[in-house]
């Protein structure tokens, strides 16, 4: 089932970020930020405020009582694509991908896009995550040729594209 996050689901969120994000992106970002810096206690209190401050739009994927995973959606954030939706991230507990659960997430966001009257959604991806390339290319999605570079990371993101019929 997928329903609204809310602040209750925060730790939960924090753990599946945080592993997501060492999981898939090792060898891609540093050590040092993966395992010194993300850490899921920080993460906890962003998400926590994030929620208090409605900052952002988040459902979870729940199943027998257990999030296996969350997204964060909303309209898209760049000025060349003001009548796009965005999905912000997708995140899946690395232990159940490979399950369904990531394919039923982007289709939610993309019916909630289609509800809300938008013909087309986003999403930003890092260049080198090909597991992640490969599966929005496999749900429809293309590049549009858009790259931007994250100092922070030391790398390049690029934005895919799908049309919404």
């Amino acid at each position: 089932m997928i329903r609204l996050a809310c602040i209750e689901d925060s730790a939960r969120m924090a753990e599946i970020n945080v592993f997501c994000w060492r999981s898939s992106y090792r060898g891609i970002i540093s050590d040092e930020f993966l395992f010194k810096k993300l850490l899921v206690h920080k993460r906890l209190k962003a998400f926590e405020k994030d929620f208090e401050n409605n900052n952002y739009e988040s459902y979870v994927y729940e199943d027998k009582e257990i999030v296996k995973a969350f997204m964060s959606i909303g309209k898209c954030r760049n000025q060349d694509k003001n009548d796009a939706f965005e999905l912000w991230g997708l995140y899946v507990d690395p232990v159940m991908k490979n399950s369904g659960i990531g394919t039923t997430m982007i289709k939610y966001c993309e019916e909630i896009a289609r509800n809300r009257g938008f013909k087309e959604n986003t999403l930003w991806v890092l260049k080198e995550n090909i597991s992640a390339i490969e599966f929005y290319k496999k749900m429809g999605y293309e590049a549009d040729g858009k790259e931007e570079y994250i100092e922070l990371f030391n790398a390049k993101e690029v934005r895919y594209f799908k049309e919404l019929k």
